[in-house]
């Protein structure tokens, strides 16, 4: 996992929300006070927000969030650490170093993804007419670039940037549906109870598009797996020439 839930939960819903609404102004708060927010109370906040209390247990369901204080848990577990470096040196130096890191992150991916693994999950495409993409935070990246280059190619696909929208889209799936997720250390379902998934009587088709090694829980189909070293210069670089790869596939198979 390389992300806390906060930036999953908050930075999703900001880029699908309509700039100045409720829950993005009181998104858009949170993540502005991050540190006043640990010590403060819902009356305070509604405040603060300029909203009212009803608002703001409203904003943590819409979220995914069973109350007040389980937003205040995540809250006080919050920890946004800077990036790595690809170089100290000039901004040449620092240009070169991030070329060079990002080339390789590629060339492990087209060294090592299997291609009868990208042909079937290209020929699950063709097949099923109900068929969305997912990813989370930069991961959506991916999930956009497949959209979009398909929908090129003839096929119409769903996405949604909102974890919460996601989740939701997965769990009223059945076995109709075709869904790929894009994870680049497979983690996507770390993010959110496990029960849910577990319980459904009707799953989904579930393919994971992924650099890590971990296990995908028993409901996802299958990994299509490529070689990482899952440093910070990888991602999304390799995910999104995954994508691109899915993509060009379908366009070549489709014409057969």
């Amino acid at each position: 996992m390389i992300y806390g839930k906060l930036p999953v939960v908050f930075l999703g819903l900001l880029a699908s929300e309509k700039n100045g609404s409720t829950n993005s102004i009181i998104a858009s708060y949170i993540l502005e006070h991050l540190e006043d927010m640990k010590d403060i109370g819902i009356q305070q906040f509604a405040e603060d927000c300029n909203v009212s209390t009803s608002s703001i247990s409203r904003f943590c369901r819409d979220v995914g969030l069973e109350s007040f204080s389980e937003l205040k848990m995540i809250l006080n577990q919050v920890n946004l650490q800077k990036g790595p470096e690809a170089s100290q040196g000039c901004f040449q130096d620092r240009k070169k170093s991030y070329t060079e890191l990002t080339q390789s992150g590629i060339q492990q991916v087209s060294d090592s993804l299997n291609e009868f693994e990208v042909y079937e999950l290209v020929q699950d495409i063709i097949k099923y007419e109900k068929v969305a993409t997912f990813g989370l935070m930069k991961a959506e990246t991916a999930a956009l670039i497949l959209q979009s280059d398909l929908l090129m190619y003839g096929k119409q696909i769903f996405s949604n940037l909102s974890f919460k929208e996601q989740t939701d889209y997965i769990l009223n799936a059945d076995e109709q549906h075709l869904i790929i997720l894009f994870s680049f250390t497979s983690s996507y379902f770390d993010y959110a109870p496990l029960k849910p998934f577990l319980q459904k009587k009707k799953h989904p088709k579930i393919w994971m598009v992924t650099g890590g090694n971990t296990n995908a829980p028993s409901f996802v189909h299958k990994c299509l797996r490529f070689k990482s070293t899952q440093n910070h210069f990888e991602h999304p670089s390799q995910l999104d020439f995954v994508a691109t790869i899915i993509a060009q596939e379908y366009n070549f198979l489709n014409k057969k």
